[in-house]
């Protein structure tokens, strides 16, 4: 083999298996995050399901106590009872049933056929006896029950969460279920989104794999010491590439939770939050409590996955709004106050910059939260002729910055923040005593017509 071709080999070989591990690495990652939005949305409809049933049955309980506290006994208030309970049907397929603790059927408004049968012994298609846990659900002081049963708008067996109340001096056994298709179909729509950008994630790959390969092998013409500077110019090139498409995948895929989970999580808590305003504070159950609270944690889980993955406002606002939003975020979260201040044209920076300078200030806010016990944080964005600055200024306890470095096991977010501004031409440097201490990104103008240049051509 020829020292070119072997050249060329070397070159193409880690080139590939590095796309090949990314590829990988992209899939696993997309994989793992759709588990853990399934799982979210899932406990997320589940929590609205049951929420929902037991307001549901405390409306239930609140038409039948008038007639229970009367303490009678006679039929002609129990029918009276379960004519209320037929008439409260609510959407095409709701309904409240009744069954006596025997498990004969009183009240079945969407199978009147049932009225009078003995359905002790009814067993679902899974095997679950859908009465006799009903009933001891009941007996329990009422609780939940899945199972299988015909919805009435389709006739098909369709999965079902039911919850049932008991009625002792009657011995009635008062429920009612809410069917769980639509989180199956929600399911499989997530599913199908995640499929379909991890596909496009991929094909990006493919593609930057295959200029990849064309470039190399064209390089390979003419081996010499300009030609190993255009190669490795145009790697960088690739790498920024690639680093952008994954950028480009996380503020899709937080686009999704925000504009779709996040406004249904919004939406089902205003609803539970006005049904506990109607019931007032003294009549709201414990379990309609913990509810909200619980899907409040659901809803804030959301919104921080989805700014850590890329605010919107830096793709829609530019820098300066983006990093306005993310240090309103840092000040809701601790004590510390902060401030931006932005002197020139800063929202005109290149894409590529935009990103590496959010990231340096994220970095950089979320160690000050967690070790600085700063009072007061700035952040300074300064675009003039020779290129741009970004400090960001606390004033926290401090630390050695020598120690720090010398020590491998300490300081790595710092390697990070100067790796990532250094990847795009810049320099980056800490200055730290108690009471100040300073991060400050400086790019030459140079280093910002690199990344500006593409955009003109493009225009």
């Amino acid at each position: 083999m020829r020292l070119r071709a072997k050249l060329l080999l070397l070159a193409l070989v880690p080139l590939l298996a590095s796309l090949a591990l990314i590829a990988w690495g992209v899939r696993q990652q997309q994989r793992d995050l759709s588990q853990r939005e399934r799982t979210l949305v899932e406990s997320t409809y589940m929590v609205a399901k049951r929420t929902e049933l037991l307001n549901l049955m405390a409306l239930a309980r609140s038409i039948l106590e008038p007639l229970y506290d009367t303490r009678r006994e006679d039929e002609a208030i129990r029918e009276q009872a379960l004519r209320l309970l037929a008439a409260m049907d609510y959407g095409i397929d709701g309904y409240f049933f009744v069954f006596d603790t025997s498990g004969r059927n009183l009240l079945h408004p969407r199978q009147p056929e049932l009225a009078g049968r003995d359905l002790w012994d009814l067993r679902d298609s899974r095997g679950v006896p859908v009465i006799r846990e009903l009933i001891a659900r009941a007996h329990e002081g009422g609780g939940f029950v899945r199972y299988h049963w015909p919805k009435p708008s389709t006739a098909a067996e369709t999965p079902k969460l039911a919850y049932a109340i008991s009625l002792q001096r009657w011995n009635w056994v008062v429920g009612t279920g809410l069917y769980l298709d639509d989180i199956a179909s929600t399911l499989a729509e997530v599913d199908r989104q995640v499929d379909e950008n991890v596909d496009g994630t991929l094909r990006w790959i493919a593609a930057i794999a295959a200029v990849g390969v064309l470039l190399i092998g064209a390089s390979g013409l003419a081996l010499n010491l300009s030609d190993a500077r255009v190669a490795e110019s145009k790697l960088r090139l690739l790498a920024r590439q690639v680093v952008k498409s994954q950028e480009d995948e996380r503020a899709h895929l937080s686009r999704e939770l925000h504009d779709g989970t996040s406004q249904n999580l919004v939406s089902v808590k205003l609803l539970l939050e006005s049904a506990a305003a109607q019931l007032g504070p003294e009549r709201t159950p414990p379990a309609l409590q913990r509810a909200l609270q619980r899907l409040a944690g659901a809803l804030h889980e959301v919104r921080v996955i989805s700014h850590r993955l890329r605010p919107a406002e830096l793709d829609v606002l530019g820098l300066p709004a983006a990093l306005d939003d993310l240090g309103q975020e840092f000040h809701r979260l601790g004590q510390a106050r902060f401030s931006l201040r932005v002197r020139g044209p800063a929202d005109e920076l290149p894409e590529e910059v935009n990103t590496v300078l959010f990231r340096v200030t994220q970095e950089s806010l979320t160690n000050i939260h967690k070790h600085a016990r700063a009072s007061q944080v700035q952040v300074r964005l300064i675009r003039h002729p020779r290129g741009a600055r970004l400090t960001v200024v606390d004033d926290g306890v401090g630390f050695d910055v020598p120690a720090i470095r010398a020590d491998p096991r300490r300081g790595i977010g710092l390697r990070n923040l100067r790796e990532r501004v250094e990847t795009i031409g810049g320099s980056f440097s800490v200055l730290s005593r108690p009471g100040r201490t300073e991060l400050r990104a400086d790019l030459p103008a140079e280093a910002l017509a690199r990344f500006a240049a593409p955009r003109r051509e493009a225009a």
